[in-house]
């Protein structure tokens, strides 16, 4: 498949908000499901783009945009969308994936692009991210393309809710 991952278009905003929650609820990440309030800042694209840089994945790149197969969020430098990355560091946020497109190579070449960026900005030495304990395939992805777990950077995201953990993961540059 011709995957090319750019920058999303306004227009696709909605669309990519709607595969990012479907993707997260139909794999279980929401611990409050339909009601669980991460939902809105899953679907809240602009919001993000305005604050980081919001790519896509999209099956070849017609004029009009292409097919969307995911996206991801690239926070550089521990901006205001960064959960994890401080000084001298970049995060990769709310990756996903349509499941019509799993295994096609689409997550793996958004993470790349964030990997890329990362390296392109001066003085930029690590690349930190967040993901549950269940999301083996994106794990796979991470640890195939040099990310390493940091425990000492896990943390939770609901600290009234005591099982809620979210691993880390580092990639230095």
């Amino acid at each position: 498949m011709d995957i090319t991952i750019r920058p999303a278009l306004p227009a696709e905003y909605a669309t990519l908000g709607a595969l990012t929650a479907r993707a997260y609820l139909d794999d279980g990440l929401l611990d409050f499901g339909e009601s669980d309030a991460y939902l809105g800042e899953l679907r809240d694209v602009a919001k993000r783009a305005a604050a980081a840089e919001v790519l896509v994945a999209v099956e070849g790149d017609p004029p009009s945009g292409g097919r969307l197969l995911g996206g991801v969020t690239f926070v550089p430098y521990g901006g205001p969308m960064a959960d994890l990355a401080g000084a001298g560091e970049a995060e990769i946020r709310m990756l996903a994936v349509d499941r019509a497109a799993r295994g096609r190579g689409a997550g793996e070449a958004l993470v790349r692009a964030c990997v890329d960026r990362a390296r392109a900005l001066e003085g930029c030495v690590r690349v930190v991210l967040s993901s549950q304990s269940s999301m083996r395939a994106a794990h796979r992805i991470y640890e195939r393309l040099g990310f390493v777990r940091a425990p000492h950077r896990d943390w939770n995201p609901l600290p009234h809710v005591d099982d809620i953990m979210l691993l880390s993961y580092e990639l230095t540059l």
